[in-house]
């Protein structure tokens, strides 16, 4: 077997994944919560998979009541190596029409009502954003989606909003101002905490519409995003396919495995015990060593 263990968040439309060899379902408890739902477990090939459906089945939560924090620690738990995000988005720029793909490269975080790390009292980290997607993972996405038959746009700026309201006229094209080609409520704060459990993240926006900025059209609809994400989820299906497929046989090491070692800012005689206990998945590897004496 390879080195890759790829967990995989569907967002909406994306309930499932077909196609697993040696399929099964794990119920993963979390000090930070409970999960959106059971994990299901398999290969693809040599490359083993978790897939967990960000809102849960039937899609029961809405952005704000994802619990990021359960989510990436439960992939953690299950060895996931790297985290591909699969997430519908609204268009920001004409020529991302709905049916697009892109992979997001930056992210601007307007989300105010969730959890957005892992640490805090009795055991502060800072850990570096600057680049907040894993450039190997993205490249590779990108590759599977183009055999997949999509048009793919990468490296393209996210814009996280809270939700679950769609966006005023006003608020569209000021994000459009920005610099910002794609606008979700989910992308954030679980690209943050990928990071800070040590996690390569990728994310694959898959267009549905667009956002409100258009002159003389319409707002945004559920029933205009419904229409355009079952085309989309299945092609993000044989993308899944083709990824597990063309990942190298190895998983080489990234710098991102490691980005905790200078990250943890509070002297191991001041840290909190329960905290540290509630970290032992995400921040595992470093606070073992840290504690060597």
């Amino acid at each position: 077997m390879s080195g890759w263990t790829l967990g995989i968040i569907g967002g909406s439309g994306l309930y499932d994944i077909a196609g697993l060899e040696d399929r099964r379902t794990v119920e993963v408890a979390s000090p930070f919560g409970t999960p959106s739902a059971a994990i299901t477990l398999g290969r693809i090939g040599a490359v083993k998979l978790a897939f967990l459906p960000r809102h849960g089945i039937g899609h029961r939560l809405s952005p704000t009541d994802v619990n990021a924090r359960a989510n990436i620690d439960a992939l953690k738990r299950v060895g996931c190596t790297d985290v591909l995000s699969l997430s519908a988005v609204g268009s920001l720029a004409e020529h991302l029409p709905p049916g697009a793909f892109v992979t997001v490269g930056q992210y601007i975080d307007r989300t105010f009502a969730r959890a957005k790390s892992f640490y805090g009292a009795g055991m502060v980290a800072h850990v570096s954003m600057a680049d907040p997607v894993c450039p190997r993972l993205s490249g590779f996405a990108a590759e599977a989606a183009r055999a997949a038959g999509a048009e793919v746009e990468e490296g393209v700026t996210y814009l996280a909003m809270e939700g679950p309201q769609f966006s005023t006229r006003a608020e569209s094209r000021l994000y459009r101002s920005w610099g910002c080609q794609v606008i979700g409520m989910t992308g954030m704060p679980e690209a943050k905490l990928a990071r800070e459990a040590e996690l390569p993240y990728a994310c694959v926006g898959m267009v549905t519409d667009y956002d409100a900025w258009r002159e003389d059209e319409a707002g945004v609809e559920v029933t205009d995003v419904l229409a355009v994400l079952t085309a989309n989820a299945a092609r993000a299906r044989t993308l899944v396919e083709h990824l597990a497929r063309a990942l190298p046989a190895e998983r080489a090491a990234s710098p991102i495995d490691t980005c905790l070692d200078y990250a943890l800012i509070t002297a191991p005689s001041a840290r909190d015990p329960a905290v540290l206990a509630r970290l032992d998945a995400v921040a595992g590897r470093v606070l073992k060593a840290s504690a060597t004496p």
